[in-house]
């Protein structure tokens, strides 16, 4: 499912409970003195600050002054993972938005405060596939089945390349987890496109991507290219039964990876 979003002032709901098996997802959208508060009962969550300022309360351990970033593409993201049965509250110390990825599993882990240091980037793939892809909720966090991060496209650069899934559960070789796309471009007023497709071709739809859209991933590859001209980023949240993405790439451009090696090799 491919939806463009209109975020309003307030609690915007992007993928409702049900839509998803496991995710499901939020975004607060605030101004400064605009706060909002949760339980998060028995899911665990990944609070992801997009843009702006603000305070975050979880029980009764304060964290100030978290977030730094005038947009997505402004450096990295600061986050915490919160886990079941605690009182959350944001206040907004400016403009903010906060993306609020939830999926429901019984975790008794701890709070876990994520920094723009403790961000990894990766420099995946070379030429007009090279991007950079920051996990923020990685395996370094002992979460249950949250796995989130960011990813940036160049102008003009594919992503999610060469073209691959992660909807059937083969250990080793594929692990089934589901997983949601929220987009934004810079300059805003760009645009990309989005190709989900499946072996079997019962799937296989193009889809324009303009600011703040949305794609709900259960089945299929799903190749992303940014527009010449405008960079595009994509908020990732993957969720399933076995924490672990280990992707299968499709046959018939799966060589590319042997290219990338090649172009490295030869650039040394």
């Amino acid at each position: 499912m491919f939806r463009k979003v209109i975020l309003e002032k307030g609690l915007n709901t992007l993928v409702k409970p049900g839509e998803m098996e496991y995710i499901e997802l939020d975004i607060f959208r605030g101004e400064k003195g605009d706060s909002y508060s949760f339980n998060s009962e028995d899911y665990e969550i990944g609070l992801i600050i997009l843009t702006g300022k603000l305070n975050v309360t979880v029980d009764d351990i304060k964290y100030d002054d978290l977030g730094a970033r005038r947009n997505v593409f402004d450096g990295n993201a600061y986050a915490l993972y919160i886990p079941n049965n605690k009182e959350v509250k944001l206040e907004a110390l400016e403009n903010v938005e906060v993306a609020i990825c939830r999926t429901r599993v019984k975790t008794e882990e701890d709070v876990k405060l994520i920094k723009p240091e403790d961000v990894i980037i990766r420099d995946v793939g070379v030429h007009n596939w090279r991007r950079d892809v920051k996990d923020i909720i990685d395996r370094r966090i002992k979460a249950k089945r949250l796995l989130i991060g960011e990813t940036i496209n160049p102008p003009g650069n594919w992503s999610s390349y060469p073209p691959h899934k992660h909807d059937t559960n083969n250990y080793p070789e594929e692990v089934k987890m589901e997983e949601v796309y929220f987009y934004k471009v810079n300059p805003p007023n760009g645009f990309g496109l989005q190709r989900v497709y499946t072996p079997e071709r019962d799937i296989d739809n193009v889809y324009l991507i303009e600011d703040n859209s949305l794609l709900l991933i259960n089945r299929g590859y799903h190749p992303v290219v940014s527009a010449p001209g405008y960079q595009l980023y994509y908020l990732w949240i993957l969720a399933g039964d076995i924490r672990e993405s280990i992707i299968n790439d499709d046959p018939n451009h799966k060589w590319i990876k042997a290219v990338e090696k090649i172009i490295k090799e030869s650039k040394r």
